[in-house]
């Protein structure tokens, strides 16, 4: 064969002419060689050593598909998983893991690690809100922010309803594209120049002072274990019933410095847009039934809890937290708050055994959770419909990052062993200094529904993170039968 392809490489230096003579040569005499029967291999050789070219067909294009797991998947073993999970959880980088794998379908724990030890879990704490909300309040439900009539005709006072959302940007911008709607990080928040045009038009005269009624929520604006150069740091801003945009100086971004005077900000915002002066807006208590002139509604609850999950936002998660609290009659501060979630949680079955609760956006480093508890969460929200909490909990997994596609995951997933993962694992994160987890969803390569919760404490989250992931992407990886 060799000498055959010396020789072939020889004829495909001679003149087309002679070339083309020695094909059809070559051809027949391979067709005599080669019989009838095998005749059909003759142009595959011809192809192989470069004397015929042939146009391949294209591939089929991908099916694509969308419907429910099916119920009769393979279920993973806890000795499958505890051999797949074996390499990827004894990374040094992980430092004091702790963690718990569930089959949603029947509860069962088929893979933990200390479930019961409790460490700060971060982020991942807004699940324990996010449950609480969901299980007190309807989806449907919003928040409202008012204007109502002040103790005399030229005056005004902006009640805060606990919606940070409400947004300082306009209603749309004009360019020569046309008219373009602007959003800031809350998709749909009521602006508050729809609020001001109500005012305006509700009054004959005009009017000269304005006053916030932060009312509605008591107790310091920050949490213990919070740090106030955080505010700076773009993560937080003092927790009051009366926020725009979250306190953010830039609406649009997520982490832009924040505003140490988040009510104070809002009244004078309001004051420039209905002509009264912003250096005597003060801070008062509404009239009982005082006529309300002007009022907007936030966006639903489910919207808002979806988004606090997805962008990890820690304000939006304590304004909700208030609101448990509210609805359960206790006290509207970051401990009453921490209360009503934690009963909340254990009226409805969650052993919060364990659980320290000092805030509602895991910021605190003083709170403490039990892996096993952010597995239970997970667990019911993905449960079967034979659970009163499932259909409660359902926009808790809606509101989740995907891996490598939304949210606090968007830049995950990406590389190495955590590459499987992406697009198939849906997960909460959770970051401070020295502290990683991840708690969520994924489906198996059986396509059985798997949930998971993963704490990492005393190493560099820069390190850790990405060992989480690659945890969370073995997962999606095997069956584990």
């Amino acid at each position: 064969m060799r000498a055959l392809l010396r020789r072939i490489a020889g004829w495909l230096r001679l003149p087309w002419s002679r070339r083309r003579t020695v094909i059809t040569s070559l051809s027949l005499v391979l067709v005599a060689a080669l019989g009838a029967g095998s005749a059909l291999a003759g142009p595959e050789l011809l192809e192989r050593v470069g004397l015929l070219h042939r146009a391949k067909p294209a591939p089929p294009p991908p099916r694509l598909a969308m419907g429910p797991l099916a119920a009769d998947a393979p279920a993973p073993t806890s000795g499958g998983l505890a051999a797949a999970l074996g390499k990827p959880t004894s990374a040094a980088a992980l430092g004091s893991l702790t963690g718990v794998v569930l089959n949603p379908a029947t509860g069962q724990a088929l893979w933990s690690r200390n479930p019961d030890r409790a460490m700060t879990p971060g982020s991942t704490g807004k699940l324990l809100t996010v449950a609480a909300v969901l299980l007190t309040m309807s989806p449907t439900a919003r928040l409202t922010t008012r204007v109502v009539a002040g103790d005399s005709p030229d005056s005004v006072v902006l009640v805060g309803g606990g919606d940070p959302t409400l947004s300082v940007l306009p209603s749309a911008t004009r360019n020569s594209a046309g008219t373009t709607p602007t959003e800031s990080v809350y998709p749909g928040a009521a602006k508050l120049d729809t609020l001001a045009a109500a005012v305006r038009d509700a009054l004959p005269g005009p009017v000269r002072s304005v006053a916030v009624d932060t009312s509605l929520f008591s107790g310091p604006g920050l949490a213990p274990g919070w740090d106030p150069a955080d505010i700076a740091g773009g993560y937080l801003t003092p927790i009051e019933p009366l926020i725009m945009d979250g306190g953010r100086s830039k609406p649009d971004e997520l982490d832009p410095p924040r505003t140490p005077t988040p009510a104070a900000d809002a009244g004078k915002a309001l004051a420039k847009r209905i002509g009264a002066d912003p250096a005597t807006v003060t801070v008062k208590t509404a009239r009982p039934g005082a006529k309300v002139l002007a009022e907007v509604s936030s966006p639903t609850i489910g919207d808002l809890v979806e988004n606090a999950l997805r962008i990890s936002d820690n304000v939006l998660a304590e304004a909700l937290a208030r609101q448990v609290a509210l609805a359960r009659g206790a006290e509207p501060s970051f401990a009453g708050a921490a209360r009503a979630v934690r009963e909340t949680l254990t009226e409805a079955g969650f052993d919060v055994g364990g659980a320290r609760i000092i805030d509602g956006s895991g910021l605190s480093t003083a709170d403490q959770v039990p892996a096993r508890l952010l597995g239970e969460i997970m667990t019911a929200a993905s449960g079967p419909a034979s659970d009163p909490r499932s259909a409660r909990l359902r926009p808790l997994l809606s509101g989740l990052p995907v891996a490598g596609g939304s949210g606090t995951l968007s830049s995950r997933f990406d590389v190495g062993d955590s590459a499987p993962g992406k697009g198939f694992v849906r997960a909460k994160t959770g970051t401070l200094t020295g502290v990683s987890s991840l708690a969520g969803v994924v489906t198996d390569t059986d396509g059985r529904l798997l949930t998971f919760a993963l704490m990492s404490n005393g190493t560099n989250p820069a390190e850790s993170r990405p060992r989480l992931d690659a945890i969370a992407a073995a997962l999606r990886a095997c069956g584990c039968r």
